[in-house]
């Protein structure tokens, strides 16, 4: 595949210098659809469609179906396919993706379970419910301590592992660190960058699931960009006790991390942060 970045020439503007305009090629970072296909005793069906960065598309896929409450263990997921669909030239684009799910594993009859909605009073509370009713992985009993000082390096980390932001400046990451030494210590398992912020976590929590590590206690989920209410959501339904990101939180956010024992940090800088809830998880 390989289409993870494509070059565009571009008209640079250089304001006060002598030559203002400038021709020159520019690396963008590659956002295509995948539509994701599932199939059960009854047959296949489309499922959902998102938007994304094409690569970890089978790690996407079953972290998506993790996230939306369809499985939860590893042999839940048959198999991961790249199903025929082409371009107008006939070229495999591989944007589409088909899970065949074990015999057992309920299907959704119309099409893509939502779990997440908008923060919107008793929107937001339905939504909430629906995470305490489909997760299998609670992250409340995960006893793992972390050195505030650890926490506070972790984005550091995370940049200079996020080689597609090098080349594009357009994408967002999540990476996944594992815990150790009475929080002292903290290992990079695995990163995933990808336009959508939500995928990135996907690509991470789908990674997980293939490998059998789920429930992903004793790690902290670090991500760039905000902490909005689906990641919050995704972390709990992966059993990740930490969720760290650079940017603010929403108000559901915090109010589903409060109920689903997920810490949650925001504005996560080398200086400094602001745990919104969970704070008993910090080591002083």
């Amino acid at each position: 595949m390989g289409r993870l970045s494509q070059r565009r020439k571009v008209h640079k503007y250089v304001l006060g210098s002598e030559y203002p305009v400038r021709h020159k090629e520019d690396v963008l970072a590659v956002e295509e659809p995948l539509e994701i296909r599932l199939t059960g005793p009854a047959g296949t069906m489309t499922y959902s469609v998102t938007m994304r960065t094409p690569g970890d598309d089978f790690d996407l896929v079953a972290g998506f179906l993790v996230s939306e409450g369809v499985i939860w263990e590893a042999d839940q997921l048959v198999s991961e396919r790249f199903c025929a669909g082409g371009d107008e030239e006939g070229r495999q684009t591989f944007n589409v993706v088909d899970a065949q799910l074990r015999p057992g594993v309920a299907v959704p009859e119309l099409g893509r379970n939502v779990v997440t909605s908008s923060a919107c009073g008793i929107c937001g509370t339905d939504s909430i419910e629906s995470v305490r009713r489909t997760s299998r992985h609670s992250p409340a009993q995960d006893a793992v301590s972390v050195l505030p000082e650890l926490l506070a390096g972790l984005p550091e980390r995370l940049r200079e592992a996020q080689a597609l932001f090098d080349k594009t400046g357009g994408v967002h990451a999540a990476g996944l660190f594992s815990v150790h030494d009475a929080g002292t210590r903290a290992e990079l398992e695995c990163l995933r960058e990808d336009v959508g912020r939500h995928n990135a976590v996907d690509k991470v929590v789908g990674w997980a699931l293939r490998e059998g590590r789920l429930p992903l206690s004793g790690t902290v989920l670090q991500v760039s960009g905000r902490a909005s209410f689906e990641l919050v959501q995704k972390a709990a339904m992966a059993g990740i006790p930490v969720l760290a990101a650079v940017s603010a939180p929403s108000t559901l956010a915090v109010q589903l991390a409060e109920e689903a024992g997920v810490t949650l940090i925001g504005f996560s800088r080398g200086s400094g942060f602001n745990v919104y809830a969970g704070h008993e998880r910090l080591s002083a």
